[in-house]
């Protein structure tokens, strides 16, 4: 199979490796330099779910990357965790919902759903959208998809992250376009230059039905 695919590419419900994706996060709108966060940030030992109608994104780039991930709520040590990190320049959601799971002690389970853009006319929209992905199921279709590019190499997508890039002649892909539907993913961080989260909806409760999936 040649490395450079030209045209309109259909793949089906495919590893995470060779997809991009889509997440939010409850406290999203961080100010990026540059499209690029800070090598110090770390992010939260917990893993968050994602479930949404159809991802439209405009300028696609995937790479591998590490996070910095802490092993406790109480936040005193760190493991490293490969991820795979999907960017766009801009991207709308429909129907998005993000859950996350937290154990707190004496208390037990607690989760977190968030809802929005269920109005198909207004969707969740994102610029300089960053996605560090650990699993992704979804039917996809991309335009004018190059795989098996360098890191430093690709011309698509907002600029390499900081603080997870791989090697610089690291295996990455971009694409014109992106359509992704059915989207169910577990992710360990959602970053972004501006994030609008249209007719959101936020619930906390006990009840493991709140999960997305």
């Amino acid at each position: 199979m040649e490395s450079q695919v030209r045209g309109g590419t259909r793949w089906k419900r495919f590893a995470v490796v060779m997809v991009p994706s889509v997440a939010a996060a409850a406290c999203v709108g961080v100010g990026l330099a540059q499209g690029a966060l800070a090598a110090s940030f770390s992010v939260s030992g917990q893993q968050f779910k994602v479930k949404a109608a159809h991802l439209h994104g405009e300028g696609f780039a995937q790479y591998g990357g590490i996070d910095e991930v802490y092993t406790s709520v109480e936040g005193k040590t760190k493991k490293k965790v490969p991820v795979a990190i999907s960017s766009f320049d801009t991207a709308t959601i429909t129907k998005m919902c993000q859950s996350v799971k937290t154990d707190i002690p004496f208390v037990g389970s607690i989760y977190l759903r968030l809802e929005a853009g269920n109005n198909a006319k207004k969707p969740v929209e994102a610029e300089n959208l960053y996605i560090d992905v650990a699993q992704l199921d979804a039917d996809a279709e991309f335009k004018n998809i190059d795989i098996g590019i360098a890191v430093q190499d690709k011309t698509r997508g907002p600029a390499n992250k900081d603080r997870a890039t791989t090697l610089p002649g690291g295996f990455a892909q971009q694409a014109e376009s992106a359509d992704l539907y059915g989207v169910e993913q577990t992710a360990w961080a959602t970053t972004a230059g501006t994030f609008k989260l249209s007719g959101l909806s936020m619930r906390l409760g006990a009840d493991p039905k709140m999960e997305c999936y």
